[in-house]
C-alpha cells in the first residue's frame, strides 16, 4: 500500500537529503539552502530516525550514499522537480512578472543593451533582470529563466534557439588608421595589436599570429600588445585608439555604424561559434519567456539581414 501523505517525513528534511546527496557534501548543501551545516545535519538525522535507516556513510573525507540512500534518491529528486514544475504552471497564467536572463557580458554590453528598451516598450508588464556572466547556468538551482550563450550550440537537455552567427573582422579607430597610414595588412608592422583572451575556446577563431601568417605578414610580432579577457574591452580599447583589434563583427556593429571604428582590408572570417538562447522546456512554456524568445528572434533576424540598428535608432534616422 502507498504510504499515506500524513505519514511522510517532513518536506524540509527530504529537501536537505536531496541537496546533500547531489553535492555529497553537507557544507555545500548548506550553502545552496542558505542554512548552517549543523541545520542540514540535524534535518538528515531526523529523516534517518524517521525512516529507521542510515542514508549516508560518513568518512573523514567524504559523504557517501548507503544502499537505502541510493534507492530513494531518484524518486525524491524527481518528486521535487515535479513540485517545481507544478508551481511553474501558475506562472503560465501570468503574462508579466520578473524575467531573469543570464547573458555573456560582452554580448550584453555590445548588442543586447542597445535593443532592450524596445522590448520593455512592447512588454511593460515584464521586468527584465540581466545577469552578465560567462558561467554555466544550473537551471535546477538558480533563479534564471533563460540564458544567451556564445558557443558551438551543444546544450543537452535544453531548448536551443540559434540567434546570430559570428565572424572576425579587423577594426581600428579612424584616427589611428589615418595616423598610421593603414591600408594593407603589411601596414600593421609596428602598429599596436589588441588581443582577446576571452574564455571561449573556438578553434575556428584566429588570433593575431594566425591572422598575420595567413595574410602573409611576417615582420609583425603577433604576440605583442595589450590583452583583455572580454571582447567588449577589446572593442573599447580599439575605440580609444590603443591599437587594431580582431573584433567579433556582431559585437562591433554599433561602433562601426557610429563611426567610432572602421573595418580594415575588407576581409571577414566566419566562425563556428554563434549566439544561442537556451532554456529548459518547463521554462520555455512561461509566457514571459515566450515573449522574450519571440522578440529576441525578431531582433536577431534584423541583424542577420543587415538591419542592425535598434528600432529607436531607425526611427530617429528616419
Amino acid at each position: 500500500m502507498p504510504r499515506p501523505i500524513h505519514r511522510l517525513p517532513p518536506l524540509n528534511a527530504l529537501r536537505c537529503f536531496v541537496v546533500a546527496a547531489k553535492h555529497l557534501s553537507i557544507s555545500r548543501a548548506a550553502e545552496e539552502l542558505f542554512v548552517t551545516p549543523a541545520a542540514v545535519s540535524q534535518q538528515i538525522k531526523q529523516l534517518e530516525d524517521h525512516l529507521g535507516c542510515l542514508l549516508f556513510r560518513r568518512t573523514a573525507r567524504s559523504l557517501l550514499l548507503t544502499d537505502e540512500g541510493q534507492a530513494c534518491l531518484p524518486g525524491l529528486a524527481d518528486g521535487f522537480q515535479k513540485l517545481a514544475d507544478a508551481l511553474d504552471e501558475i506562472d503560465l497564467l501570468q503574462k508579466g512578472g520578473v524575467l531573469n536572463v543570464s547573458v555573456a557580458p560582452s554580448f550584453a554590453a555590445k548588442w543586447l543593451m542597445g535593443r532592450l528598451e524596445d522590448f520593455q516598450e512592447q512588454y511593460p508588464e515584464i521586468d527584465v533582470r540581466i545577469s552578465a556572466s560567462n558561467q554555466i547556468v544550473d537551471f535546477s538551482s538558480e533563479d534564471v529563466d533563460c540564458a544567451i550563450r556564445y558557443g558551438a550550440g551543444h546544450y543537452p537537455g535544453l531548448e536551443t534557439d540559434h540567434l546570430l552567427s559570428e565572424s572576425i573582422v579587423p577594426v581600428a579607430a579612424p584616427a589611428l588608421v589615418a595616423q598610421a597610414g593603414i591600408g594593407t595588412p603589411q601596414d600593421l608592422v609596428g602598429v599596436p595589436l589588441l588581443h582577446d583572451d576571452g574564455p571561449e575556446r573556438d578553434a575556428s577563431c584566429p588570433d593575431w599570429p594566425m591572422w598575420l601568417k595567413a595574410a602573409g605578414v611576417r615582420e609583425a610580432d603577433g604576440k605583442r600588445g595589450p590583452r583583455f579577457d572580454q571582447s567588449a574591452l577589446v572593442l573599447e580599447a580599439a575605440v580609444a585608439g590603443r591599437g587594431v583589434a580582431l573584433a567579433k563583427a556582431r559585437l562591433a556593429e554599433q561602433d562601426l555604424e557610429a563611426g567610432r571604428l572602421v573595418r580594415l582590408f575588407d576581409v571577414e572570417q566566419p566562425l563556428r561559434f554563434a549566439y544561442f538562447l537556451v532554456c529548459p522546456a518547463r521554462k520555455a512554456k512561461l509566457a514571459k519567456v515566450e515573449a522574450f524568445r519571440t522578440w529576441l528572434a525578431s531582433r536577431a533576424k534584423e541583424t542577420e539581414n543587415g538591419g542592425g540598428q535598434t528600432a529607436r535608432q531607425a526611427a530617429s534616422a528616419g
